[in-house]
């Protein structure tokens, strides 16, 4: 397992990551009917006949949300340490699920792009437990973000310490002193299964070794990224540069009736 060595600039960096803009992250879509022709529609449409929303399947690399065999693909690279990802978060998913993933036409992949000691922690907590809850722990580590995260921008340097050694004891450290141990136990999980989750060194080793294949094999610059119908989106970091992508990859092609809702 990769263990960083921590020194005053690594510290300084990662307080500096730490410190993003504003956590923006709603827990709800708007609810306007969405237009693929407006830039600033969230794709909130009703699913008419959807059930893949609900179905979460555990990959190589990630999870899979939705229809395994759609015909169209993306996986969404995101830090839960990631400010513009908990944005990304508040502002599309919940829409990509009603209008894409809920009717089968596109499935969404989340995979963890480890940025820090805490992303690798964090990240480790997303994953524990039973699969089909995954969409439930990812939702509630971003809409949260805000809360746990400052905890994190507050420690003293000495904390900062123990969490950037690394290690399996380090993590544990991380995620009790977050809040984050507590918040998933009062969702069902125990703090025994916590524990051991955050103890998997070797799941860690694979979170780690994923993330250096998404730069070498989608050259993700950073997060979030898409990768859709397995090509890396350029310079597509957010819902506003996403939405227009999408609605050109499921406008209506001629003869053919749109299922994207109407405008009203």
């Amino acid at each position: 397992m990769r263990k960083p060595v921590i020194t005053a600039a690594a510290l300084a960096l990662a307080a500096a990551a730490l410190h993003g803009a504003p956590v923006l992250a709603q827990q709800a879509a708007a609810k306007v009917q969405q237009d693929l022709a407006r830039p600033d529609s969230a794709f909130t449409g009703p699913a008419k006949n959807g059930t893949w929303q609900g179905t979460v399947t555990r990959t190589e690399k990630g999870h899979l949300i939705g229809n395994p065999k759609a015909p169209a693909t993306m996986i969404e690279f995101i830090s839960y340490t990631c400010p513009h990802c908990a944005e990304f978060a508040g502002e599309g998913e919940a829409g990509l699920d009603l209008t894409l993933v809920s009717p089968g036409k596109m499935s969404l992949e989340v995979r963890s792009f480890i940025r820090n000691p805490i992303d690798l922690a964090v990240s480790l907590i997303a994953a524990c437990g039973p699969v089909d809850g995954f969409k439930d722990r990812h939702r509630r580590l971003m809409t949260t973000q805000g809360e746990w995260l400052e905890k994190a921008r507050n420690a003293p340097r000495s904390q900062l310490e123990i969490w950037f050694r690394g290690d399996a004891d380090a993590r544990v450290n991380a995620a009790s002193a977050l809040g984050l141990v507590d918040m998933f136990t009062k969702t069902g999980l125990s703090r025994s299964t916590l524990t051991a989750c955050l103890m998997d060194d070797k799941a860690a080793a694979k979170l780690m070794a994923d993330t250096d294949a998404a730069r070498s094999e989608f050259a993700v610059p950073g997060t979030p990224s898409f990768a859709l119908d397995g090509k890396l989106l350029k310079d597509v970091h957010d819902w506003k540069a996403l939405y227009p992508v999408l609605s050109a990859r499921f406008a209506p092609k001629a003869g053919t009736s749109s299922g994207a809702p109407k405008r009203r």
